[in-house]
């Protein structure tokens, strides 16, 4: 009989197992649009990509934080990373997925995005210089092959900007 694993250990071990087997860095980037913007995610960032389910409104908050969310059973905050990114607010759609935050942020957030992308190889992305005055949680910035442009989003930072964390209007 076969064993049951769930979605999560399931991302969590194939990101181990790519990491250890070499072939990490190839294969470690989460692509996702925002908007009309590509950004990349580090797989060790990353808790699991899910289906939006119902949110609940919080009162007094920030725009860009769209409230709560339960999945399987725990709650999650919502914060709409395109509103907060100084953009437009993400499309209710089938395509718009939450990006729930690996658990090593010791935080149940998750961010709304209008779809995720795939996994992106990092080797075939050419990287950009530094931007002056970029925001701290953009890691890096590149272009495929394609020319398309990509921005890395650097969750650590994130989750430690003050802003991010402030989300009472």
């Amino acid at each position: 009989m076969a064993t049951r694993i769930s979605l999560r250990d399931y991302q969590r071990d194939l990101a181990a197992r790519l990491q250890s087997a070499g072939v990490g860095r190839a294969t470690s980037k989460l692509g996702l649009q925002v908007g009309s913007e590509r950004w990349l995610v580090d797989l060790t960032d990353a808790g699991e990509v899910v289906p939006v389910p119902g949110i609940t409104p919080v009162p007094l908050t920030r725009p860009w934080f769209r409230g709560v969310a339960s999945i399987r059973g725990n709650l999650f905050s919502v914060v709409d990373i395109g509103a907060f990114l100084g953009g437009g607010a993400a499309t209710p759609s089938e395509q718009a997925r939450l990006l729930l935050l690996s658990e090593r942020f010791r935080m149940s957030s998750a961010l709304l995005v209008d779809r995720s992308l795939g996994l992106r190889n990092p080797d075939e992305l050419q990287e950009r210089a530094a931007a002056a005055g970029r925001a701290p949680w953009i890691r890096a910035e590149f272009d495929d092959a394609q020319g398309e442009y990509w921005r890395e989003l650097d969750v650590p930072q994130l989750v430690q900007d003050p802003e991010f964390l402030s989300v009472g209007a």
